[in-house]
This record gives structure tokens, sequence and C-alpha cells, in this order.
């Protein structure tokens, strides 16, 4: 384990030789260097596929090279030349399988054929898909009621597959659409849709462009979504003002040095991404935000009262929004100790921070799963979105409001059905275009599906893609939970945890991925479909050739699946499997935002979903733009936290080898940790408080009060800039940490940037 930058020698840039390095690694370790260069030739182009990363938006003006490290090891992760196949199936049993780790199962490689379980056995076997489809159908069929089932949607998948999905589930009679949109940005939809109508940002990529501050708030681009590094640092590079607020202090919104720039790289050079740094403590985003407010109310009462203009964007707050005088008075009720100790800022770093915000002509916030894992998650983002309305910085061209979504597609599947609560119109839309009833009772979201794992009434669950369980809270719970259904089906490109987790009947059907060719009934090239977080649609088409001659498309699976269950007299899911025409032409039909579908996403670089809040339509209760009154929490985790000796609040984040919950490698070059990722990073005055040396052997043992033991031994301390009485770790490895049972109020995503532990020192290794 290296020793890390921010333990005393000077910081070096994100990107530059290290990145180049990183990806000659990954290709090379793919075992196709050529292929997958030249595959990552065509990632977000206008004839290739889309990065199956995150979902960063592509610029309008697109270079030769679009994209970045993550998108590399995205890309050499799927095109790789190792196989699962039957035969390692065969020699190793599933219990074997279920001790090693999440590298090693996703490093055997791409899986070819449907497989079933054998109980006797205990081996995944290999069956036809006439099998694996029949077999399905009627374990579904036998259930005593849908909603006994649970269908999980992960964020990678297309429209198109997300769509006859939900087409599928509804007409089997249920809304049970736990989503992995539910763990991450659930808080950001939930807030926005009360406070602009839609829950969704309002900005496009080009915004970036015109904005004189940008508030990088809860977020670590260098790591989870690197293409947004180079347009923080165009930003800087023409006198914005970009502002990131994050707890550590990490190397991608400090200074990034852009391998694609040939004359930096031979010089060694690198450009900041940021003009200025918070570090809050966890959970005090809300109350610096708070601060603030106080300021700039503060500073609009001063200028009027001396005949200045007004800070306050008086025509704006007039014509567009309610509640900003109950919001006053619950601004000028909090006390300053309590922002104080709550963010753990000085009154100079808030007043600081609204200097900037005042000072800025327009003004983009965005913010990613640092704000939405919290108990007050929603109240956080209201807070946030009402200093954004103060100047009216919603609607208008350089300004406005960018949650960053996670993989790629998640704010896409979202759009075109996967929910657990959909509206009255969609469904009205829905019955119009079958002719039959859909279900209406709202369904499970992922806490509502672990729920109903654990006291038996579910006892089916489908994936369509994902690792459910190793994303969970309580992982170790839910794998028990898990063994107990009857029926499990994933649909998946590689191995993971979660298929290992078998009911009594499972099968693993085994899918094309982003980067390979997807062939019509005519044997003519399909394209897919995708929704990134500027709401840009655009599409999507593989030209490697399968890793199998056996694997099927996901539209191809879940037609297959839904055939077997439903029949085909409302849908013909064979015609829709053979032509996604079809399909995208329903879309537009039930969603006539997307207009002429499948003529627009055929146009260079595709076409931006209407977004009304960014036109300041507001499709509130009130038909206007509502601030959010929210007290300050009574206490924040990390003021729990500090009342009890040993006591910490942790947060889970990725490494920077890893995606969700696919790790690449067991680095962390960012972080300076090498082959390890038993970490756990600590205030260095933290680390000595508590005697323990930089790689001292902990364990962590988790304080939720609901009986359940949670504990993670033999973990090493990185002594870190981090707040004090804040840790950090990898998940999914610290999940088993996260309590289910806590979890954000009015959202319902996992608190896992919220964890109570108290941290033991070991006497000896592991």
């Amino acid at each position: 384990m290296a020793k890390d930058d921010f333990t005393g020698t000077p910081s070096r840039a994100a990107g530059g030789w290290g990145a180049l390095k990183s990806v000659g690694k990954h290709l090379m370790g793919s075992g196709v260097p050529l292929r997958g260069a030249q595959t990552l030739l065509r990632a977000n182009q206008e004839d290739g596929f889309d990065c199956p990363g995150c979902a960063w938006g592509d610029p309008e003006h697109r270079s030769s090279f679009e994209f970045c490290e993550n998108g590399v090891k995205a890309v050499a992760w799927e095109a790789t030349r190792a196989r699962a196949t039957p035969e390692f199936f065969a020699e190793h049993s599933v219990s074997e399988l279920r001790s090693w780790s999440d590298y090693d199962l996703e490093h055997q490689g791409r899986l070819t054929e449907p497989m079933r379980y054998n109980a006797e056995t205990d081996r995944y076997e290999a069956v036809s898909w006439e099998t694996a489809f029949e077999g399905i159908g009627a374990a579904l069929r036998g259930l005593d009621h849908p909603d006994q089932a649970e269908f999980y949607t992960s964020g990678r998948a297309s429209n198109e597959a997300a769509f006859l999905y939900q087409t599928f589930v509804r007409l089997f009679g249920t809304n049970n659409f736990p989503d992995c949109s539910n763990m991450c940005h659930e808080a950001s939809g939930v807030a926005l849709s009360a406070a602009i109508g839609i829950g969704k940002g309002t900005v496009r990529l080009e915004d970036f462009e015109l904005a004189d501050g940008i508030f990088v708030v809860g977020q670590n681009p260098g790591t989870n979504h690197p293409r947004m590094l180079a347009d923080l640092r165009r930003a800087t590079a023409r006198g914005a003002r970009v502002v990131a607020v994050n707890t550590l202090k990490e190397k991608g919104l400090k200074r990034f040095a852009d391998p694609q720039d040939k004359l930096e790289m031979l010089s060694g050079g690198s450009k900041p991404t940021s003009t200025d740094f918070l570090s809050p403590r966890l959970g005090g985003d809300m109350a610096l935000f708070r601060g603030m407010a106080k300021e700039i109310l503060a500073e609009d009462d001063l200028a009027r009262a001396e005949g200045r203009a007004p800070v306050l964007d008086d025509a704006f707050l007039a014509e567009h929004c309610d509640g900003l005088d109950a919001w006053r008075a619950e601004v000028a009720a909090t006390p300053w100790a309590q922002v104080l100790e709550q963010s753990g800022l000085s009154r100079e770093e808030i007043r600081h921070a609204a200097e900037v915000y005042m000072s800025s002509e327009r003004v983009i916030l965005t913010w990613a799963m640092g704000i939405t894992q919290h108990r007050h998650s929603v109240a956080t983002i209201r807070e946030m979105v009402n200093v954004m309305f103060l100047r009216g910085n919603i609607g208008r061209p350089g300004a406005g409001l960018c949650p960053v979504r996670g993989h790629s597609n998640v704010q896409g599947d979202r759009t075109v059905g996967i929910n657990e609560r959909p509206s009255d119109d969609f469904l009205d839309a829905m019955e119009r275009e079958l002719g039959v009833a859909m279900p209406r009772a709202p369904g499970h979201n992922v806490l509502g599906a672990i729920g109903a794992m654990l006291d038996g009434r579910a006892r089916a669950f489908v994936a369509l893609g994902g690792n459910f369980a190793r994303a969970t809270p309580d992982s170790a719970l839910i794998a028990e939970a898990m063994q107990r259904l009857e029926l499990t089906v994933s649909i998946a490109t590689k191995l993971n945890h979660s298929h290992l987790l078998t009911g009594r009947q499972s099968y693993l059907l085994p899918c094309l991925g982003r980067t390979e060719i997807d062939r019509n009934a005519q044997g003519a090239r399909q394209i897919v479909t995708v929704e990134d977080s500027m709401s840009m649609v655009h599409g999507s088409g593989g030209f490697n050739p399968p890793a199998s001659p056996a694997l099927k498309s996901e539209v191809g699976i879940v037609a297959g699946i839904a055939a077997a269950t439903v029949g085909s007299k409302v849908v013909d899911w064979g015609a829709m499997a053979g032509d996604y025409d079809l399909i995208r032409a329903t879309i537009a039909r039930v969603l006539p935002d997307f207009g002429d579908f499948n003529a627009a996403v055929r146009t260079p670089g595709g076409f931006h979903l209407r977004n009304r809040a960014a036109e300041r339509i507001w499709r509130t209760a009130s038909g206007r733009a509502q601030f959010g009154r929210h007290a300050l929490p009574e206490a924040t985790e990390w003021q729990r936290a500090s009342r009890e000796e040993r006591c910490f609040v942790l947060q889970t984040f990725r490494s920077h080898d890893q995606y969700n919950t696919t790790v690449y490698a067991m680095d962390d070059r960012y972080r300076g940790v090498f082959n390890e990722r038993r970490v756990v990073f600590m205030h260095h005055a933290d680390a000595r408080m508590l005697k323990l040396d930089a790689g001292a052997n902990v364990t962590l043992r988790g304080l939720h009060d609901d009986g359940i033991v949670r504990v993670l031994e033999g973990y090493r301390v990185v002594p870190y800039d981090i707040p004090r009485g804040c840790l950090a770790g990898y998940y999914p490895e610290m999940n088993a940490l996260v309590p289910h049972g806590v979890f954000g109020d009015g959202s319902d995503t996992p608190a896992s940037k919220s964890v109570l532990v108290r941290v033991e020192a070991n006497q000896a290794d592991p």
C-alpha cells in the first residue's frame, strides 16, 4: 500500500501519464489490445456505440477521441477474450464460486450459453433458450399473485429493453420495479419533482461553456465520470469560478492533466479543475447551503437598505416561485451555531462560497451520490435548489441544475417506464396503446423488494443486468434472503455474486454487450438508444462480433420471457425483438415528447427530450417553482458519532479502478492505495488519537441498534485529508455495514454516506 499524496508529498493531477498507463494496462489485459483500441474510436461517435460507463453528456461537436480512462476500462472489460463457458461451470461448483472475490468472478470473462442451476450437482448447466424461457414462464405463472415477483433493472439497459421489460411486467400484473436508481439518485428525482416539476436536471453540456460559477457538490468526477474534468478545466481557464464541495479532497477536483493534450503530456503540465475547495463534514452540505442562504439574504437586505441593486432576482421570484416567505422565515430561525457545527466549516468559508454565488451571473449546481445517500438528502437538495431560485439560476443559458447519474442509461430507463409508482398519465397512455388495463397499485422499490424478500412475500426475482445483492445495503442479509426464493433469473454479460445466490430454480441468461453487433430478423445491424444526464437521446450500435453465437440481446431475452409468461395476444414480442423500430414507434405513441423517435435518433448527435423546467414551465401542484421549507436535521450522524468514544460516521464510495460493483483492478491510483481494497480512510489526527499508524489493522463494527451484528475485520488504516470524525471505504465490501433500515426521508435511498461505526484496533494481522 503506497503512501497517499495528501500525507505530505506534493499532489499530482488526475489524468496524465497515469491515465495513459492505465489505458494500456486494461487494453492489454483484455487480451484484445488492437480490437480494444479500434473499439474505442467508435465510442460516443455518431455511427458507434454509447460508452457503457457513465451518463455524462456528449459534446455537440464530437472529437475523434470521445472517451476517458473509465470508458477504456468498461470497453476492455466487455471486449475481453476470456470466456466463462459451460466447461468452466462444470469445473467449479456454485458453493466454491461464492468464496471468490468480485474481481475474480468477473475476470473469468463473458458468459456464453444460457445456464440453469442444478441443485443436485451444485453447478450451473447449459440449457437451450427454449427450455430456459419455458421454465421461467412456468415458474412466474405458478405464483399466487404477480406481486410475489420482483423485477430489477440496471441502468445499463437500453431504452428499448427497459420499455419492453416494463410492458411485459405490467401485462403480467405488477408495478414491482426495484431499480438501481433507488440506490443512488432517487432523492434527486423526489426533490426536483417537488421543486421544479420534473425529476431531471435542466442543463445541457453547452451550458458549462457559459457559466460564470459552477458548484460541484458531493461528487468525484475523476473516478466516476472523468470526461467532466475537461469541462471543468475549460471553465476555470476562461475565468469561471468552480467551487468543489466534497468531504475528501479528491485529485480530480483540484487539477487535471489531459491525456489527449500532446503539449501538456510532454511538459508534464496540468490545469486546475476548481478555484475553491470546501470540505464539509459528512451530512453537512445542507447546513452549508443554509449558511449561504443566510449570507445571501442578509446581503440583499443590506443592498436594498443602502439603495444598491438587489442581490435577488425579484422578477423571477415574483413571476415563477411560491413559498419564499415561509422559507425565509426558516432560514432566519436557523442559528449560526447549528450551521457551523453541522457543516464543520467556518463562517468565513461559507461567506466566501456565498460571495462566489452572488458575483456569478450564471451558475450551474451539479451533484451526485455524496448528496443523495443521507437521511436528509431530499431536504438537502431542496435547500440547494432554493439557493438557485434566489437569483433565477434555472431556465436560462449557462445556469441550472445538473444531477450527474451513474450508469449510462439510468435516466432513460426511468423515462420509459421503469418506475414502481408510475404516473396516471403514463398508465393511461399504456392502456390506450395496448387496449388492456394496467396495474395501478404502487409496487416495490429496492427497499420494498428487500422487505418482501426478508419476510417471505417475494418468491421470484428477475434482474435485467446489475449485481443486486452486492449493490444493496446489508448485503450478507440479502444474500440469505435471495437463496430462499423459488426463482431467480439473471440477464448478464459476466458472472457476479448475485448469480450465485440460487433459489429453488435459477437461470443465468447471457446477453450481448453494448459494443457488439445486434442484428434484426433480416440480418441488418440494429441500434438501441440511451438518455444521458442532460436529457440527450442518441443511438448506440455495436460493431464487434458477439462473444458467443448463442448470445441474445437484452431485448430478445425480455421478449422470450414475456412470450413464455403472458403470451403474444396483446404484444407480438417476436416482432418487437426482430425490429427495434417497432419498439421506438410504440414509445413515441406512449410518450409524445419522443416525437418521431426513429427519425430523430438517426440524426447526428441524437435529440434533446423536452425539459419544461428548463423552459420555466413548472409541472408542480401549484404550477410554480416551489421553495422547500425544511429545518436542518436535529442531529447529523456526525453529531451522533461525536458523542461516543471511538465512534465515527462512514461513507462508502468507489475506488478509482471500479465502476459501481464492478472491480476492474485492485488499485486506487488517485488515493495512493495499491493492490488492496480492505482499507479505511481517516483523518491523520483521528488515527493518532486512536494510536493507529498508517496500515494498522482494525475492525469496523456497525452501531445501528436493530439486533443485527455487522462487523468487518482486517481493514487497514489510510490517513487522509478528510474531516475529523469521518471515515470512508469501498463498496461493495463495506455494504455489509450499511443497515437497510436507515434510508432517506421521502426517497428510501440507502444512507450509505452516513453509517455509524466503531473502530477497534486489532493486536495482530489476520
